[in-house]
């Protein structure tokens, strides 16, 4: 029973009016239902809900609602809630009970199929352009530079030297912010790891049957695999001349989780204050800090260790000199900044439709379930994202500018510049949100999801940029 006082009135109302609708579960079954229903300019409630449980055997395999007796809010009304349970049995497995969600129209529809095989093609099309023009243009720049050997000592310095092999002696130059740098691509190929893993545990598991299997899924992934961040960033800032490998090692831990616990607790705030039920319990909060300090820090540890120890000797193809060469002025479109910006465009351009698959099941509460599609997807999008970077820096080493390491990685990573404007597309064009509480919610996880896009797009490239940097100059002789 509800005595409907003058506040409660304008709560219902507001909720009828903007056609609110609620969520349970029941034995991890979502059902859905609407608060009322307005009618002629006046509001009504439903008071009674009945509930229709079919099982089989001692398991329940569908639940559904169905809301009924409208009633006319007014103030001072007394209004009675009620309920009614219908059991009957049925024919369905219980490890069919799920197929009811899922929505093949909507994921496995044909511009499903055929961003697919845009994509597919994108990537034959990106694969076989890259070779051609880099084996081409190698091919001339090794001749050219095999001539310049042979040439004397006079020839070769009346001689116009131009490219890539003029910076020998600069190219391998530790990155400038060697900490962040390393802690940022540890990340990365931890991120990555985690992301290969969870897809293919959903593919074999179907995790999407169980509520918050996923999420768990992902955080003790994420933890299990910290050894991996610890090994690569570590390595990395050893092989740099990196000495404060202490503090490296603290960054690179809790770079990710900070982010992520900072953002999270900030949403938690604005939750609490709306008495929403999304807010985080603080039990949770100190689980995950728990899990950080406990299961991540010491697992980073033992692989930094393991990483400084293995592969933390420089081993370049060129020797880096004393003093740092200038780089010489070149045109505005071989800037570092615009080569960022437009390296972006073609992995996004890869993924985008199946972006707005997922955030369609994440925001409009469909369960995603073609996870082989992300998959396949992914690797796309690591395939295309090699191959971009690795030509945004040719251009640049041509150029005579060294500074490739941050130019690779932030040039895949602006990847995620793209995906977080398309976010905003989505809010203002796909959704109905509004409000500081569901603004703040939605972009504070869609900045953190293009921001785990970002690292993993950005390490992503330099993983493929450093193989290639380190190909060109072992070929060359150099004096």
């Amino acid at each position: 029973m509800v005595d409907l006082t003058e506040e409660k009135h304008k709560a219902f109302v507001y909720a009828v009016k903007n056609q609110y609708w609620y969520q349970m579960y029941i034995d991890d079954l979502p059902i859905w239902g609407v608060v009322g229903k307005e009618e002629d300019k006046k509001y009504y409630i439903y008071t009674h809900k009945k509930f229709d449980i079919s099982y089989n055997g001692k398991q329940i395999v569908d639940v559904t609602l169905t809301p009924e007796r409208k009633e006319l809010l007014r103030v001072g009304a007394k209004i009675k809630f009620t309920y009614e349970v219908n059991w009957k049995m049925s024919s369905v497995k219980f490890e069919d009970r799920f197929d009811k969600y899922l929505d093949p129209n909507f994921f496995q529809h044909r511009i499903h199929w055929f961003s697919i095989f845009n994509s597919f093609m994108m990537v034959i099309f990106l694969v076989g352009l890259v070779s051609m023009i880099l084996m081409r243009t190698l091919r001339k720049d090794y001749a050219r530079y095999s001539k310049d050997e042979e040439a004397d000592d006079m020839e070769r310095d009346l001689g116009d030297e131009y490219g890539w092999k003029q910076i020998h002696g600069d190219v391998f130059r530790p990155a400038s912010n060697v900490m962040l740098f390393s802690a940022l691509i540890g990340a990365g190929y931890q991120l990555t790891s985690v992301v290969l893993c969870v897809i293919t545990f959903a593919i074999l598991g179907e995790l999407y049957t169980e509520r918050g299997s996923m999420l768990s899924t992902t955080i003790f992934v994420y933890a299990a695999t910290s050894p991996i961040n610890g090994y690569f960033g570590g390595s990395l800032y050893a092989r740099m001349g990196g000495k404060q490998w202490i503090k490296q090692m603290l960054m690179s831990a809790f770079i990710v989780p900070a982010l992520v616990c900072g953002t999270a607790f900030f949403i938690n705030f604005i939750a609490i204050y709306y008495h929403a039920s999304r807010a985080i319990p603080f039990g949770t909060m100190v689980a995950v800090t728990c899990i950080c300090i406990f299961v991540i820090l010491p697992l980073t540890l033992i692989g930094t260790i393991v990483g400084r120890n293995l592969d933390g000797q420089p081993d370049y193809p060129c020797r880096v000199n004393a003093v740092p060469r200038p780089i010489p002025e070149k045109k505005w479109f071989m800037e570092p900044a615009v080569i960022i910006l437009l390296g972006g465009v073609l992995p996004f351009g890869s993924i985008f439709i199946e972006m707005y698959f997922i955030f369609t099941s994440f925001w409009a509460y469909k369960i995603y379930y073609v996870y082989g599609f992300m998959l396949l997807v992914f690797l796309i999008l690591i395939i295309v994202t090699v191959c971009v970077t690795i030509v945004c820096t040719y251009f640049l080493l041509n150029a005579e500018d060294y500074r490739w390491q941050w130019t690779s990685f932030m040039s895949a990573a602006s990847t995620s510049i793209y995906v977080y404007m398309y976010s905003f597309y989505y809010f203002f064009f796909k959704t109905k949100m509004y409000g500081l509480f569901q603004t703040a919610f939605y972009f504070g996880y869609m900045a953190l999801f293009s921001g785990a896009l970002g690292i993993i797009c950005g390490t992503v490239g330099y993983f493929g940029t450093n193989l290639f940097v380190r190909k060109i100059y072992s070929n060359v002789k150099i004096d």
